[in-house]
């Protein structure tokens, strides 16, 4: 009896597939690992509906998962949709239509659940120790904060302010204009009020950043240095420093669509979202004074991979 798992990430703005085996030593072998742009939130996060075009979008994306977790004849297949599909109107017949299509039943989690499973995704990344730290992922739809240190969760919250969201408020205009910079911070001052309270509490000194725009500024950081390593296999713990940080976060704000597109690393489908998410990053560093940045590749489906792998023990 084959060992195998798939677990789906379904966000707001990406899907993530990671079929994986896990062997008689308890060591894990993966066959799939791929993320595909489905734009779930595109066109309806701010009305709090799926359109007809992403859901299709969605069900096609999810129909070729099924297809590849057949050909790898998976026992367990664990699916979470997050942010989008619980804040919307028609998420409960979106669900139901995803079962009727492909037989995959969807676990529709809540902002915590989300938050704490983050923890154990980015946790077994190996980013973690015994300092505080402040686990940041920005998804599409929301953003979860954890603060916490190798052992622990303190405080965690999901915040419906993703980077989907932000993008359908604050870009007016591209290169993103600096009274939109301005109005995003003062939101984010006004939104962020109880991450700024548990922040002062627990004084964080390092920000994790959990997976895909941490990803893309490591991806665009390396190669800004001649280091194709990424290109090959991603690691699961990476370290960016501060001055790298924001030597690409200036150069987002500046450059046009075309223009960041054409920078080495970025992807197409984080070209323009990855503006709104990076100013939430650069409120972070400045308002809570962090002083170090790591970066985990891992996030909730590693962190659903690891309670599975608990619960088997």
């Amino acid at each position: 009896m084959k060992n195998r798992l798939a677990l789906i990430d379904m966000g707001t703005n990406t899907f993530h597939l990671l079929i994986t085996e896990v062997g008689e030593d308890g060591k894990l072998r993966d066959f799939v690992r791929t993320k595909v742009p489905v734009r779930l939130g595109q066109g309806g996060i701010s009305n709090g509906a799926i359109t007809p075009e992403a859901s299709e979008r969605a069900l096609k994306t999810l129909r070729d998962f099924r297809r590849q977790i057949d050909e790898y004849e998976v026992e367990t297949v664990r699916a979470m949709a997050t942010s989008m599909v619980r804040n919307a109107s028609n998420g409960d017949d979106f669900v139901k239509d995803i079962y009727k299509q492909t037989d995959i039943q969807v676990e529709v989690i809540d902002g915590a659940r989300e938050a704490e499973l983050i923890y154990y995704g980015v946790r077994s990344a190996g980013v973690l120790d015994e300092k505080i730290a402040l686990i940041m992922d920005i998804g599409g739809g929301s953003v979860e904060f954890i603060l916490c240190n190798a052992q622990e969760i303190f405080w965690k919250q999901s915040f419906e302010v993703g980077a989907q969201r932000l993008m359908d408020q604050f870009f007016t205009e591209d290169p993103i204009a600096p009274e939109s910079i301005a109005a995003e911070k003062a939101y984010l001052e006004e939104k962020l009020q109880p991450l700024t309270e548990a922040v002062a509490k627990y004084k964080p000194s390092i920000l994790v950043g959990s997976s895909g725009t941490f990803d893309t500024i490591c991806d665009i950081d390396a190669l800004s240095k001649g280091d194709t390593s990424r290109q090959q296999t991603q690691p699961a713990a990476s370290y960016l420093t501060i001055d790298a940080y924001y030597k690409i976060h200036h150069d987002l704000l500046h450059k046009n669509h075309e223009e960041r597109l054409a920078i080495p690393g970025m992807l197409e489908m984080r070209v323009d979202m990855i503006v709104l998410a990076s100013i939430v990053v650069d409120f972070v560093l400045q308002n809570y004074k962090l002083q170090e940045i790591r970066v985990s590749a891992y996030a909730l489906k590693e962190g659903v991979l690891q309670q599975a792998l608990e619960s088997m023990k």
